[in-house]
């Protein structure tokens, strides 16, 4: 069971670190970019790249026919939302907070989710862990940034944290009835045709030339694909909130890679919000799984 947990944390902390290069894959795409498309395109390729690697193992195809199709669904639809909320944040508020607010308010969504549904709480070495990552986001990703949010895009960036923080305990719950992948495929199926009818209203002129597709076949087949992948199978084995907790690794793996292969300069608030991640994904990695107390009736 140890070993399983700890592979687990490693799939879920590599899946985070995947999505963490997004940002700068993304800045190899031309400026004119419909940030939506980006999304919806991620998923498409993502869902067949997830197909793929479902109709290798015969378990894994056979498993499609007696998947729960209500929590599938469910699923699908919370990380197309996600996806299309946060890019559409993200244009309104920037980079920084957006991505902030997001992924700084999923882990409190989550574990608001594990309360209400599951009637648990984190243990309380978990919810400092939380609080601590969740600071060190806030500075890190708003270090050095002087522009201020709208409250729409604030609200949007709020919704796209509860769809991903839903979308985690919606999976978490159902990613014992059948293989991980086959889940994972049939979820981001679900999410690319709820996605793919924005493409009708964008402009897709911009995606003109290799290194356009290039990026996006990364976005989709390692970012997307492989990384939920490892993250839906993260699921199966430790809590959602720990997992979108682990997954605050993204923002410290985009503010590394903005480091050393943008360029970006090193600030003192930066490294100090890098400190904190760090810190309380330590302590969220080291809290007993069996330390979680049920919820009284009373």
């Amino acid at each position: 069971m140890i070993s399983l947990r700890w592979a687990a944390i490693g799939a879920v902390i590599l899946a985070a670190a995947l999505w963490g290069s997004t940002g700068t894959i993304q800045a190899l795409l031309p400026e004119g970019r419909a940030p939506v498309a980006v999304g919806a395109l991620r998923l498409i390729v993502g869902a067949a790249t997830l197909l793929l690697m479902a109709a290798v193992r015969p378990d894994s195809r056979a498993a499609f026919a007696g998947l729960p199709w209500r929590g599938v669904a469910f699923s699908g639809i919370a990380i197309c939302a996600y996806n299309l909320l946060f890019f559409w944040s993200v244009s309104l508020t920037g980079v920084g907070i957006g991505t902030a607010i997001t992924i700084g308010s999923a882990p409190v969504w989550t574990s608001l989710y594990e309360i209400a549904i599951a009637r648990r709480r984190p243990p309380p070495r978990a919810l400092v862990g939380q609080a601590i990552s969740i600071m060190g986001v806030l500075i890190l990703a708003t270090s050095g940034q002087s522009g201020q949010a709208g409250g729409v895009g604030i609200l949007l960036a709020l919704g796209a944290g509860a769809c991903y923080a839903a979308y985690s305990v919606s999976t978490s719950r159902i990613g014992h009835t059948a293989p991980s992948v086959s889940i994972a495929a049939a979820t981001f199926l679900v999410a690319a045709l709820c996605a793919a009818p924005v493409l009708i209203f964008v402009p897709l002129g911009w995606l003109a030339g290799p290194v356009p597709w290039a990026a996006m076949a990364f976005l989709g087949i390692g970012a997307t694909g492989l990384s939920y992948a490892l993250y839906t199978w993260g699921l199966t084995h430790i809590t959602a909130s720990s997992a979108v907790t682990l997954a605050l690794v993204e923002p410290l793996t985009a503010w590394i890679l903005a480091t050393v292969v943008v360029l970006e300069p090193l600030t003192s608030g930066a490294v100090l919000g890098a400190l904190l991640v760090f810190a309380g994904l330590v302590l969220v990695t080291t809290a007993s799984a069996r330390a979680r107390a049920p919820l009284s009736n009373a």
